[in-house]
């Protein structure tokens, strides 16, 4: 067998294979051989079908057959040899099969790019800050107040206010016909909370149960339904119901009914500890948004097609999720408008995680049993499992591999960070809103592993509730 190798670019390489002519004949051979015991030939006894009557009949079956044994036998042993490792299905040109001729193919794959130096020192990075001040923590108090709010009819009656929820019947029109399924009954509503869109939700300030009323609106173009979308609508409705929320006092009895807290100090110590630990995770993860950003400015080289392609449908499998916890599922539409931002983000994050392999590679940078136990120990304390039950479900081998290159990542990531020079400033990662992690912690929610200590994940799609 005869090998040429041939690196048709950074990502892409090509095996030429050559097989002499006694083992196509071999092959043929017994392809023959074994067709003549199986095959039913009209005229003739089974296994008695001369091999010129099988060749006329099964000729070009027989040469297919044998091409993909020899190429299914023969390239995994041209891989080990020439050291190559594909990273894509490989790509077969097959010649023709004839028994007293030799028989070539090429085999063409994706390969990970040669890298052999990485330019990773002196990055300036801004780490956004972690501190917890007051004022936050009363943030969340008071969200966590306004979720535990009773509600009660005012009295005496008075017109609606923002932060009321009021109950509604209603009908759409939409071009200047009813939407037979677009309307509800007893369809709740908190005013001021952006739950609908603004021109119904300030129509409905002031109004008082027992009132109709008819607003012009126009929709958004990310109207969660097609149909509505840019279009000009009308709605009639008729309020129903008025609620109106009573907050519960601040005090120790308010702790206990949150959580597993017998005073309120203890309820406002665990938001603190918790802001600071999202705080600091959000800021980690700004860390590393940069650092991926560096390396790929520092370092620009090919990386292969189909990683990128395998990055691009995690991330928008990641996002596809989120849209519909937020109960806004993306439309076929928006997915196509974002493919085109997510391909630049995944193919940033191939490069950054080759660029990293190859520095873990020249570092010698390994992962420990030490560092697994450390592993082991933060998983336990993030979802509450105990160590032993967790080695227990890590001990598959694709589980073990995943968190292992979790534990690695993160060790590259603090050795690149102790090669930058980083600044305490402000970043929109630290300066988004946070009350409904640090909040939902309090009232004891199942906690989940985070997918990496330090994750270059791309800024989640803002929440929003749905607009009716």
């Amino acid at each position: 067998m005869q090998i040429t190798v041939q690196r048709v670019s950074p990502v892409v390489m090509e095996l030429q294979i050559e097989i002499p002519a006694d083992t196509v004949r071999d092959e043929v051979d017994k392809a023959y051989s074994t067709l003549a015991r199986k095959a039913h030939v009209k005229g003739f006894r089974p296994g008695k079908a001369p091999r010129s009557v099988l060749t006329h009949l099964y000729g070009p079956q027989v040469a297919n057959d044998v091409a993909n044994t020899i190429v299914n036998t023969t390239l995994p042993k041209a891989l080990t040899e020439k050291n190559v490792t594909p990273i894509s299905q490989p790509q077969v040109e097959a010649g023709k099969v004839a028994a007293s001729e030799t028989f070539s193919y090429k085999a063409r794959f994706e390969v990970q790019p040669e890298i052999e130096d990485v330019k990773y020192e002196g990055f300036e990075l801004v780490r956004p800050p972690t501190a917890v001040d007051e004022k936050m923590v009363e943030e969340q108090l008071e969200g966590l107040r306004l979720r535990h709010a009773a509600l009660k009819t005012p009295e005496p009656a008075r017109p609606a206010q923002k932060g009321d929820v009021l109950t509604i019947d209603f009908t759409v029109e939409v071009d200047g016909k009813e939407i037979k399924d677009g309307g509800g009954q007893g369809v709740q509503l908190e005013l001021g909370s952006g739950q609908v869109i603004p021109e119904l939700d300030a129509a409905l300030m002031e109004k008082s149960v027992g009132e109709k009323l008819v607003t012009d609106v126009t929709f958004p173009e990310q109207h969660q339904r097609p149909d509505f979308r840019g279009k000009k609508g009308k709605f009639h409705v008729a309020v129903t119901d008025q609620k109106e929320k009573i907050l519960p006092e601040l005090d120790d009895e308010f702790a206990k009914d949150v959580g597993q807290f017998q005073t309120l100090v203890e309820l406002r110590a665990d938001i603190h500890t918790r802001l600071e630990k999202m705080l600091k995770d959000r800021a980690e993860t700004a860390v590393a948004e940069q650092i991926v950003v560096k390396l790929n400015d520092a370092n620009p080289c090919d990386v292969p097609p189909s990683l990128v392609e395998q990055q691009c449908r995690m991330m928008e499998a990641e996002l596809s999720m989120q849209a519909r916890r937020a109960g806004q599922p993306f439309t076929r539409e928006q997915f196509q408008a974002l493919h085109g931002r997510i391909h630049v983000d995944a193919e940033k994050k191939v490069r950054a995680g080759l660029l990293m392999a190859a520095i873990a590679r020249k570092q010698e940078m390994k992962v420990t049993e030490e560092d697994l136990e450390k592993g082991f120990l933060e998983l336990a304390a993030e979802t509450g499992k105990n160590v032993a039950k967790l080695k227990a479900e890590y001990r598959e081998k694709q589980k073990r591999d995943i968190l292992i290159g979790m534990i690695l990542e993160d060790k590259i990531l603090d050795f690149l960070e102790g090669k930058s020079k980083i600044t305490e400033g402000t970043d929109a990662v630290a300066e988004t809103k946070s009350a409904e992690g640090a909040s939902e912690g309090a009232e004891g929610d199942e906690k989940k592993p985070k997918a990496k200590k330090k994750s270059s994940k791309p800024a989640e799609k803002d929440e929003k509730k749905d607009e009716k």
